[in-house]
């Protein structure tokens, strides 16, 4: 069985596993992102409104447990440190809100960049090739995996076990009070008599589930695409280096016409890279700013139970702390390669024997050398480009900020 066939359309080599390939690098973000109604759905007849419907429920989940949680902060909240555990809470809430909206607003977008994706597995001509990809494409797997089971442990972690340690007590008016995973407003209704509160608590759930997914969805999507980019670009660069040494540069015409064919690759890839941007930076921006604040008010929960030798709440916080933590450390890494991958054309271009090449290739060698001087890059609202000295900055503005709540609130 060989592995590689003829492409009925282009009449060029075709990857005869493309179908198990895509599946390969999508099956995790397939599994998370659908389950919000962001994957891309082929759905028909009435089923094709399930996506809408999902988003719908979503949004509403999330709404329904940051509104009533904000009043109650608001109106009947008066514990400092409390307010301070419930504006990390609701401020998650609302992070994940935006970002859901954004991914929302740019589904146009994704569907575009996943059948690029699609494309270009199809459009594979050599099993070096697929090689390079897979290889890029298995650490965007990784990278994917690694976020969801981060940001689900966490959330785990403080829906379940620390619920659980709360547990029922009986209040000064000889109430029993259960325990509920954000606060409500009790002027909008009393969330310990039942259904309400098994109504509340599944609610709660569902918008636990929206958090998280949307979080760590993001992360993937990000991982995928921008991995996806980096394995294109080694592809480019081996296609480089045959420039010289390939069987099939014994005419010029036949030289000059895989040139085209490799310049033409670059700039679909630096057309796809820049989509990402796009699609990615308003959420990049919400991620950066609410991670900021966010990882800074762990740092103090984590603190403060430390102090008060409350082990369990101190293990859920230090859990959620480290999820948040890696996942933007995930953006600002995947950030930080693609830029790297990007400007490394220009270096292929000068490695090769390009001296051996004729002086019309050449000049088209040095514009090549010229555009990877602009790499791609994925940005946070435009303002601030995704890298690892960025993640090291991050850190260091929480810290920076951990002091300054410590001094206000002590």
């Amino acid at each position: 069985m060989h592995l590689f066939t003829q492409d009925q359309m282009g009449h060029k080599p075709g990857n005869r596993n493309y179908e198990q390939d895509i599946v390969f690098v999508t099956k995790h973000n397939k599994w998370v992102l659908r389950s919000i109604g962001i994957w891309p759905s082929v759905l028909k007849g009435a089923a094709r409104f399930l996506p809408k419907i999902v988003i719908g429920i979503g949004n509403f989940a999330l709404l329904f447990a940051i509104i009533p949680c904000i009043l109650y902060i608001v109106f009947e909240e008066r514990d400092i440190v409390m307010k301070l555990k419930l504006i990390g809470l609701v401020g998650f809430c609302v992070t994940s809100l935006l970002m859901y909206l954004a991914l929302i607003a740019r589904k146009p977008k994704i569907e575009d960049c996943i059948e690029q994706v699609q494309i270009d597995w199809m459009q594979i001509e050599f099993p070096r090739d697929r090689e390079l990809m897979l290889k890029y494409g298995q650490v965007g797997r990784n990278l994917t995996v690694l976020s969801a089971v981060f940001m689900y442990s966490g959330g785990i972690f403080y829906y379940t076990i620390l619920q659980y340690a709360i547990g029922t007590f009986i209040d000064e008016h000889n109430r029993t009070i259960r325990p509920v995973i954000y606060p409500t407003y009790s002027v909008l209704f009393d969330v310990q008599t039942s259904p309400i509160y098994e109504i509340v608590y599944t609610m709660h759930c569902m918008c636990g589930y929206m958090m998280y997914s949307t979080t760590a969805g993001t992360c993937g999507l990000a991982a995928l695409f921008a991995t996806h980019a980096c394995g294109q670009i080694d592809v480019v660069a081996s296609h480089l280096s045959d420039l010289v040494h390939s069987e099939h540069n014994e005419k010029t015409s036949t030289l000059d016409r895989r040139f085209v064919q490799i310049i033409e690759h670059h700039l679909r890839i630096l057309r796809f890279s820049a989509a990402i941007d796009f699609m990615l930076r308003e959420i990049c921006l919400v991620q950066l700013v609410s991670s900021t604040c966010i990882i800074c008010l762990l740092e103090y929960y984590c603190l403060t139970d430390w102090e008060q030798r409350n082990t369990l709440s101190l293990t859920t916080y230090t859990v959620l702390l480290i999820s948040l933590t890696f996942n933007i450390f995930i953006l600002c890494y995947i950030g930080d390669l693609l830029m790297e991958k990007t400007s490394s054309v220009g270096q292929s271009c000068f490695m090769i024997e390009w001296y051996n090449l004729p002086s019309k290739t050449i000049q088209g060698l040095i514009l090549v050398i010229a555009m990877s001087g602009s790499p791609a890059k994925i940005s946070a609202g435009s303002i601030a480009d995704l890298s690892l000295s960025m993640f090291v900055n991050i850190l260091k503005t929480t810290v920076a900020y951990l002091s300054i709540l410590r001094t206000s609130v002590m």
